[in-house]
């Protein structure tokens, strides 16, 4: 008995069995040949941080723990909840929102007045 002869194998299709972009080739005449002029680019204006804050740590009525207390932001209350999110990661510690106060856990007086700098507050004053 000889060699068997190996089958042939088919050629590859030379496109997908079901192009969906097929009938779009056709199109291509019709778009145009340079891009459209874009309109001026709107500036990006950043927003400037609130002018002054206030960091200071306190004690008293919190049953001998220690929290940092940030004031006079002037933020709204929606941005107060951003702030302090971000600053809560940044720090890794809790703390919440009293009335127009972040509070955080822990005492950050150290670490706080670069983080607000780089949110953009112009003048921090630590007490």
């Amino acid at each position: 008995m000889g060699k068997k002869d190996k089958k042939a194998e088919p050629a590859a299709p030379a496109a997908p069995f079901h192009n969906p972009f097929a009938a779009l080739s056709g199109k291509r005449e019709e778009l145009p040949s340079k891009p459209l002029p874009e309109a001026a680019p709107a500036k990006a204006e950043e927003r400037k941080g609130p002018a002054r804050a206030v960091v200071r740590m306190e004690r008293k009525g919190r049953g001998g723990k220690e929290v940092t207390v940030v004031e006079q932001l002037g933020l709204r209350p929606a941005e107060l909840e951003v702030w302090l999110k971000a600053l809560k990661g940044s720090l890794g510690c809790g703390g919440a929102v009293e009335e127009e106060a972040l509070v955080l856990q822990g005492d950050h007086r150290d670490r706080l007045p670069a983080l607000l700098e780089a949110r953009g507050v112009r003048r921090v004053t630590v007490g």
